[in-house]
């Protein structure tokens, strides 16, 4: 914060640099006027000339004063004095306008006539002093920018190269890169050419960056500009074109960088020029999901509300989403210390420190779960704690009981006895029909919740939320193939048919806060995934993102299906029923005429479970979930 001798010593150079011009202005603008003009020498011409001199430097008293006070008005004070753009420039004009304005005014309304009048300023004068001053004031401070701009660099690069860019986009985020870019020096990138889908502005220029063509100009840029990169400055363009541009960029062999996107833009947590490589999430995302941030904010804005496994990825991104709509405090519980406070250091480092409680706790000891209800009362329950890696539950399914269906038992419980308004569970579509421990862990998790919704009386919503695999998470498979293909190979695949339904972890979070503003009691909400991937393709387009080519440079290694994995997921169970919603891409499901067994014997026959050894334990499973079909071992 700026300090009251920075504020005035600010004031005071702004103050002389406008009132320096304005003399400048001023005077220039009565030479121009009567200077030199051709007029007999006579008494009366003589005596004009010594009125003029006389009201010259009076005339000074009062304007230029005027001129810096209506500039201040106007705001040109306040900002930094080599950052000058189109709204400065527009401020400037309408400061100088309304001092035009009153110099035409001040004399019909005083009156003139006395030799040296500081207020009959001639007609002539005031408007040649307007565009003058317009000339002066703007050019000035456009000057002070480009010589800054031209002569102060920024940090240089790394390698000390500067890179020759393609930028693909002359829209307004392109327009804004460039801008940044030629303005900041340092960054190692200079643009030198534009690329557009919009022939209007083939052979245009922007901020003297020419607009040579099409993306499908692609392959003689490096030949004709010494073009090494391009950068994708298509913030909202689909995810089909950007796959397609990208796909020329690499069939041309140059690397892609990408500009952040609409949403971080107009947040204003980066630049345009802040760009990155582009990434799978990119190329294999879906269209961006529109949602009801009302509703959501009126969920969320002053309450309380509990997220556990707060930590991990998923649970990470519900506590930035969520203390993104204000609520009155925001719980982190989480049972592993380090990762619990990256998230408040994180959260804290955001802006978000005074909402932010974290908590210390295991989902599965009761007694502390009840401490953190008492104290704090949550009225939205987010339970993202679990144990979900596949391969490792297998081989031990009693921890995946013991954290997935224990730890939301205990969870639930205190939510419905502290009066919890809602509960919404992290469930997967490893649930529908199960064939691993960790699926079949999470359908027990969700019959639990149907189980305590059963109940007559509570006031607790209880509802899941289904998804499939969310790219970036913890244990997901991008992070594996990128650090495969950083080791040099080979890129290992499970099965060549083998298809997963992927979402952005801010895509999939959002919509588990839309399908709460939206769930009833009992419901098992489903989130539209689209069409699924087939996982070898991914690990492909990953290996062409490295620059490398699949099979080639990196192999490709087909090593089997792993214990409980299935070809494709399935999204919904026999028996459920499908009912609408107001959000298109959310379903819910609710099975109808099924018994439910109580919460406390569901609980209790869990709890048998875990006393027995991995075999007899999933057999166990398989008696409350009939629709388990344990792999073979």
């Amino acid at each position: 914060m700026a300090t009251p001798a920075l504020r005035l010593a600010r004031a005071a150079f702004f103050s002389a640099a406008y009132g320096l011009l304005a003399v400048l202005s001023l005077w220039f603008a009565y030479e121009l006027r009567f200077v030199g003009a051709d007029e007999p020498t006579t008494a009366e011409h003589l005596a004009f000339e010594a009125y003029l001199y006389e009201q010259r430097p009076l005339v000074l008293l009062w304007l230029v004063p005027l001129k810096v006070g209506l500039l201040a008005l106007w705001g040109q004070f306040r900002g930094v004095f080599y950052y000058f753009r189109l709204p400065d420039a527009l401020r400037t004009a309408l400061a100088l306008a309304s001092a035009t304005f009153a110099a035409l005014a001040l004399p019909p309304l005083l009156g003139s006539g006395t030799p040296g009048d500081a207020f009959s300023l001639p007609r002539g004068v005031t408007l040649i002093d307007f565009n003058l001053s317009l000339v002066l004031f703007i050019g000035f401070r456009v000057s002070v920018r480009a010589l800054r701009e031209r002569f102060t660099v920024g940090p240089a690069s790394s390698a000390g190269v500067v890179e020759r860019i393609a930028v693909v986009g002359a829209g307004q985020a392109g327009a804004q890169l460039v801008a940044d870019l030629l303005g900041r020096r340092g960054h190692g990138l200079e643009p030198v050419c534009f690329l557009d889908d919009d022939v209007a502005k083939h052979d245009l220029h922007i901020h003297g960056v020419p607009v040579v063509g099409s993306p499908a100009r692609m392959g003689e840029l490096a030949e004709k500009f010494g073009v090494t990169e391009i950068i994708l400055a298509l913030p909202s363009a689909s995810v089909r074109r950007i796959r397609e541009v990208s796909a020329l960029a690499t069939a041309s062999n140059l690397r892609v960088l990408v500009v952040p996107s609409m949403a971080e833009l107009a947040g204003g947590r980066v630049r345009a020029s802040d760009v990155r490589p582009i990434s799978v999430e990119d190329i294999l995302g879906r269209e961006p999901v529109k949602l009801d941030d009302a509703a959501i904010a009126d969920m969320v804005k002053g309450r309380v509300v509990l997220v556990t496994g707060a930590g991990g990825s998923i649970g990470l991104e519900l506590c930035r989403q969520v203390a993104a709509h204000a609520p009155g405090r925001l719980l982190l519980l989480e049972q592993c210390e380090v990762l619990l406070y990256q998230a408040e250091q994180e959260l804290i480092a955001a802006g978000y420190g005074a909402l932010i409680t974290p908590v210390v706790a295991d989902v599965t000891d009761a007694a502390r779960i009840n401490e953190v209800f008492l104290a704090h009362r949550p009225s939205l329950v987010l339970h993202a704690a679990a144990h979900k890696h596949v391969p490792m539950m297998e081989a031990q399914p009693g921890e995946a009981l013991k954290n997935n269906v224990e730890g939301t038992w205990v969870v639930a419980r205190h939510a419905a006895e502290h009066g919890a308004e809602k509960f919404v569970l992290i469930s997967s579509d490893k649930a529908v029909n199960p064939t691993n421990v960790m699926g079949a862990s999470k359908r027990l998790a969700e019959l639990m919740l149907r189980s305590l919704q059963a109940r007559v009386g509570g006031r607790t919503s209880f509802m899941a939320v289904r998804f499939g695999n969310v790219l970036g998470s913890s244990g997901s498979v991008i992070p594996i193939f990128r650090r495969q293909i950083a080791a040099g190979g080979p890129v290992t695949v499970t099965h060549p048919e083998v298809k997963r339904y992927f979402m952005t972890i801010p895509e999939a979070v959002g919509l588990v806060l839309q399908s709460a503003t939206l769930g009833q009691g009992g419901d098992i909400l489903v989130l539209e995934m689209g069409e699924p991937l087939r996982i070898i393709d991914v690990a492909r387009q990953l290996i062409e993102l490295s620059g490398l080519r699949p099979d080639a440079d990196i192999e490709i290694r087909i090593i089997g299906l792993r214990p409980g994995e299935k070809l494709v997921e399935e999204l919904r169970c026999d028996g459920e029923q499908f009912r609408p919603t107001t959000h298109p891409r959310i379903f819910r499901f609710v099975a109808e005429g099924e018994a439910v067994a109580t919460p406390e014997g569901l609980r209790a026959q869990v709890n048998d479970l875990l006393r027995l050894d991995p075999a007899a334990c999933k057999q166990g499973i398989r008696r409350l979930v009939p629709e388990y079909a344990p792999a073979a071992e």
